[in-house]
């Protein structure tokens, strides 16, 4: 494979003229540029793109990071983000933490080190610090799914507390009158304001206590546990709002092997919108977020930073919409 010092001998200059030349910095005259180019060409030489990010501090990369790839939400987030990373000429590097703050911290610090142009994070995980520490390296942040207070970073969130009061409103208006809610992970902001959202609606009502609410990872496996526990629990309950999709598909199978009748004896409604939801039996009845605007959004904002270091963050919260589906679709003499 040719080098760049092949290319400088063969167009009969320095290596340092073929660095300029190739990095666009610098006086070069038109008769040694072209001839640098006649060389690269005829060597069929392909520049290393890290020696020219080290040169140029840019390396038209820019990273997502994600909490766990096996939550469908992210990869359809990641395919918005990619589409516009690409067509704005910049590659994708797509980070999972399994939602871990070890894998995290490691990945911040060599991306960092790595003149990666921008960072797309959402992680529950991530800390005033971390920020305060790419800023100083000059990385240009957007947030998705987390606001840290009085930060001056951009972030992009959903109404996810009006997402949980219209999920449980719903239930009730199809005449479940017994509904519990399998909340997502405690330390998650999104989890928790859908949690309180399920409160708003049935938090005074006579039969409501604290054992009507559960707690799962966003997995199938784990609302299907939680589900378990739940008809042990309230063999009366007839309606299940669920955190998110994968867990209101584990309360699908969970109430499947229990013998409930979806949706007449058990409704359930997720959060998300996620592709899998429609395609479960019977598809699930969802609170929908614009996952795909939401990566487009970010990413969009992204080039912004990069292309202005002095734009002002900004704070997104999009809408979400109640998508109606079998699993709350009872018959007349059920409501």
């Amino acid at each position: 494979m040719n080098t760049i010092r092949d290319v400088a001998k063969k167009a009969g200059v320095s290596v340092a003229t073929v660095s300029r030349v190739i990095n666009k910095k610098g006086k070069v005259s038109e008769k040694t540029e072209l001839a640098v180019l006649q060389a690269i060409k005829e060597l069929s030489y392909q520049p290393n793109s890290i020696a020219r990010s080290l040169s140029s501090r840019k390396s038209n990369v820019v990273a997502l990071i994600v909490p766990s790839i096996n939550n469908a939400f992210f990869p359809e987030l990641a395919r918005a983000v990619e589409d516009i990373a690409q067509l704005n000429g910049y590659k994708l590097f797509l980070c999972n933490t399994d939602d871990s703050r070890e894998k995290l911290v490691d990945y911040l610090n060599s991306l960092g080190s790595q003149y990666v142009d921008g960072l797309i994070i959402d992680s529950h995980n991530i800390k005033e610090a971390d920020l305060t520490k790419l800023s100083r390296l000059g990385i240009p942040v957007v947030m998705i799914d987390r606001v840290i207070e009085n930060s001056n970073y951009t972030s992009i969130t959903v109404n996810n507390r009006a997402g949980g009061r219209l999920a449980t409103e719903h239930l009730l208006e199809v005449g479940c009158k017994k509904i519990a809610h399998i909340q997502g992970p405690k330390n998650e902001m999104n989890s928790v304001q859908r949690m309180w959202g399920y409160r708003d609606q049935v938090g005074k009502l006579p039969w409501f206590d604290e054992s009507w609410i559960a707690h799962a990872e966003f997995s199938v496996k784990s609302g299907y546990q939680a589900t378990k526990e739940l008809l042990i629990r309230h063999q009366d309950m007839d309606g299940i709002f669920a955190s998110n999709d994968l867990i209101a598909i584990g309360a699908l199978k969970a109430a499947y092997e229990w013998g409930k009748k979806i949706p007449n004896e058990l409704a359930i409604v997720g959060f998300d919108g996620i592709d899998m939801s429609e395609l479960t039996v019977p598809g699930i009845t969802t609170i929908q977020q614009p996952i795909y605007q939401i990566g487009e959004l970010a990413m969009h904002e992204l080039l912004n930073q990069i292309k202005n270091s002095h734009a002002k963050p900004k704070k997104y919260i999009l809408d979400i919409e109640l998508v109606l589906r079998e699993s709350t679709m009872r018959s007349q003499r059920y409501i």
